[in-house]
């Protein structure tokens, strides 16, 4: 490994994060579980950053990946594609957005990016409102509006975007309020916001949970009170459900659901899970928006044949097989098994989460402190143990984030669980 270390680091750039002071190689995978080179075997609760949705190697996705690889690879958006109109007509019926028109990128970061251009055009305005504490993306748009200092390495923009309060629950002014009164001193902080503005502001942008920020989330209606304000100024409201889409929150197949009050959003971004770990990301939006770029485009990459192939497969499994009531069933299990290990453990300051989303804060104990360095410890020990998990948190690093396949079972749950209990204790 230290071969392939040193291989990496001359050809590969030094801000490319690496996992673990021994950087490992994962070889291939099967079910919830991964082999690293070493040829040890590992409990992935982390799914390659909420990617691997379902399973390592599922049969179904690796067959349809490979038929389809052995008619065409690739073609690009300028002939005529059927997977990619299966796949598109399926997630247009699930998004909840009527007049729904789908396109395929390749990524996350790329979906952001085009539904920021998206709404940009629309309303011929390059204001943004942003979350504090949020995560986009790293290409030059969305790192322009992440509200997130340890994941924006410029603060140059093509974009003027203004954040607002209502992303973080349990830190910042508003912390000690209830829900409702949070809410409504998000929602006055937005219009003081709006009044502050010049212009017509073009939209909101959103993670119903924030992901990199640590898995935190508002009181379930905050976005609907949002979405109030951003009416009466004509303002798009964008649900970024890059992390949050496809059930993984167990209580709705999309992260905006929680926020429903008001009906759906105008622009929805997906990715990750719904490859299973091939390229696939997109855009969501209802017609008169999706429709009103004034310009040629394509995408030579976006709704490849063979990735749209490989969705298919993955979200006819995820429906077929109950999966976001599984991610409900067996998550509830594991954050309270979570919750039960962390009561008496004065390095925790919070765990928290909804269904197979799970954040577990630490501080220096005695303080209300973020300790980066404990989560950094328990991320080794929990590897040491077998348990892969993932870390992130605002600007500090600070949160365990736990993530496993959405095909998780309890004995998995369970193990998974005393692993993480060890490493919590030894770090």
């Amino acid at each position: 490994m230290t071969d392939l270390y040193d291989r990496h680091r001359a050809v590969l750039p030094d801000w490319l994060a690496l996992y673990y002071e021994r950087p490992m190689e994962l070889t291939h995978g099967e079910g919830r579980h991964v082999w690293g080179a070493d040829g040890r075997k590992y409990l992935d609760f982390f799914g390659g950053i909420l990617t691997t949705m379902t399973a390592h190697a599922l049969p179904e996705v690796t067959k349809a990946v490979s038929e389809q690889a052995g008619r065409i690879i690739h073609s690009s958006t300028l002939y005529l594609n059927r997977p990619m109109v299966e796949l598109a007509e399926r997630i247009a019926a699930l998004s909840g957005i009527p007049d729904a028109r789908v396109f395929f990128t390749t990524s996350g970061t790329e979906a952001n990016d085009a539904a920021l251009l998206l709404a940009t055009a629309h309303r011929r305005s390059n204001q943004i409102l942003a979350m504090r504490n949020s995560y986009h993306g790293r290409s030059f748009t969305t790192v322009g509006i992440t509200g997130n200092q340890s994941w924006s390495p410029t603060s140059l923009s093509p974009l003027q975007t203004l954040y607002v309060h209502g992303g973080v629950r349990s830190r910042g002014p508003y912390a000690g309020l209830s829900d409702a009164e949070f809410t409504a001193a998000c929602v006055a902080d937005l219009r003081d916001m709006l009044g502050q503005s010049r212009g017509g502001v073009a939209a909101l942008i959103a993670e119903p949970v924030q992901g990199v920020g640590g898995f935190t989330s508002p009181p379930d209606g905050l976005y609907a009170a949002f979405r109030e304000v951003l009416d009466e100024h004509g303002i798009l409201w964008i649900a970024d459900e890059v992390q949050t889409g496809w059930g993984r929150t167990g209580d709705h197949f999309w992260g905006w659901q929680a926020h429903a009050q008001h009906g759906p959003p105008d622009i929805l971004t997906f990715a990750k899970g719904i490859g299973n770990g091939m390229s696939v990301g997109g855009v969501v939006a209802r017609a008169e928006v999706m429709n009103s770029l004034d310009a040629n485009s394509i995408s030579t990459f976006g709704g490849s044949p063979v990735t749209m192939a490989a969705g298919l497969a993955n979200l006819t499994y995820l429906l077929e097989h109950d999966l976001q009531g599984n991610a409900r069933r067996v998550g509830g299990l594991l954050i309270e098994r979570l919750r039960a290990i962390c009561a008496q453990l004065p390095a925790v300051r919070e765990v928290r989460g909804r269904g197979l989303m799970i954040g577990i804060e630490l501080i220096e104990p005695g303080t209300d402190r973020p300790n980066p360095q404990a989560a950094a410890a328990v991320l080794e020990a929990a590897r040491e143990g077998g348990l892969l998990i993932g870390k992130g948190g605002g600007h500090d690093t600070s949160v365990l984030r736990v993530a496993p396949p959405l095909s998780l079972t309890v004995a998995e749950a369970e193990e998974g669980a005393a692993i993480l209990e060890r490493a919590l204790h030894s770090a």
